[in-house]
């Protein structure tokens, strides 16, 4: 007899006259807005100047939105090519499907086209990011809610997630919330990627390499639960493969860039009269006061004179 369970919504889209409004992309904007205004707050204290992060982000978001579609349609491409399917449904990422790695891949060409237009290291910015970012796939992952989807094995746990829905394969019951599990972790990974950047002032996009290192090992356990149809190499899914290997790469390169590049960034954004922002004070760094011209000194005395005379 179930006691307790984590509801499904009966639908993930409610209708506004013609327009739908869907939990799935109201999930993905709440995460960009986080991401945005985490990622502003940090990148001020670093010394950067107010609103630099989100002109950047209209790079990185479209370019990271298509890079995640990208990898969910060629990793699960018999879903939208195979017999009996419709390759227009690849367009439609509203019905769920975007992949972490190739958000993650193709958004940092975007920030890095950003940060180049800007004269910005693209490390440092990725840095001030790192936790939003967190936050963001902590929001986004409730759209796996409410489209009924991505959930784990059967349990009977007092959390356990409801699932009504019986299309595409799927049989109700409930099961495993990964959702919530991935939900809480990448909160959890933001808190450590703020700890630790406030611990070891992390720079040189060591921050932003913790960030994808912590979520790596959250996600192999994670993916390990879920039983939606996954290609398999050695008995492994394929995320999982994915996980282990980008742990190691970003591992790697905390690494050695903390032996190549110790400490943070001093300079971290440029300014409009050309000096730059230092990124201890975050002032502007400037040239030291000239000499006081002689004649000025000289002119004062003497005006002092014809006052008294006059």
């Amino acid at each position: 007899m179930e006691l307790a369970f984590i509801p499904s919504p009966s639908r993930g889209v409610v209708h506004l006259g013609p327009i739908p409004l869907r939990g799935y992309a109201f999930c993905i904007i709440i995460g960009v807005f986080l991401a945005v205004w985490l990622g502003n707050r940090r990148w001020i204290a670093r010394g950067g100047r107010a609103g630099t992060v989100a002109d950047i982000a209209v790079w990185a978001v479209p370019f990271g939105l298509v890079g995640g579609r990208l990898y969910h349609v060629i990793t699960d491409y018999e879903l939208y090519f195979s017999e009996g399917r419709d390759w227009v449904d690849a367009f439609k990422i509203w019905e769920g499907g975007l992949g972490i790695w190739g958000a993650i891949a193709l958004g940092a060409v975007g920030a890095w086209i950003g940060c180049r237009r800007r004269g910005i290291p693209l490390p440092a910015w990725a840095d001030a990011l790192a936790p939003g970012i967190a936050l963001a796939q902590a929001a986004g992952r409730w759209g796996n809610w409410f489209n009924q989807e991505l959930y784990g094995k059967p349990t009977d746990l007092p959390w356990a997630l409801k699932i009504t829905s019986d299309t595409d394969g799927r049989v109700p019951g409930t099961y495993h919330p990964t959702f919530l599990y991935e939900s809480l972790w990448c909160i959890g990974v933001a808190l450590l990627v703020i700890w630790a950047d406030r611990r070891f002032r992390l720079g040189h996009g060591r921050a932003f390499a913790l960030y994808v290192a912590s979520y790596c090992v959250g996600r192999f356990w994670i993916e390990w639960m879920r039983v939606d149809d996954a290609h398999h190499i050695l008995g492994l899914r394929l995320n999982d493969w994915t996980a282990m290997l980008i742990f190691l790469l970003a591992v790697v390169y905390m690494v050695v860039s903390a032996k190549v590049r110790p400490g943070r960034e001093e300079v971290v954004e440029p300014i409009a009269d050309g000096s730059a922002v230092d990124l201890d004070k975050g002032e502007p760094e400037s040239e030291p006061d000239s000499e006081p011209d002689s004649d000025s000194e000289e002119s004062e005395p003497a005006s002092e004179a014809e006052a008294k005379k006059g």
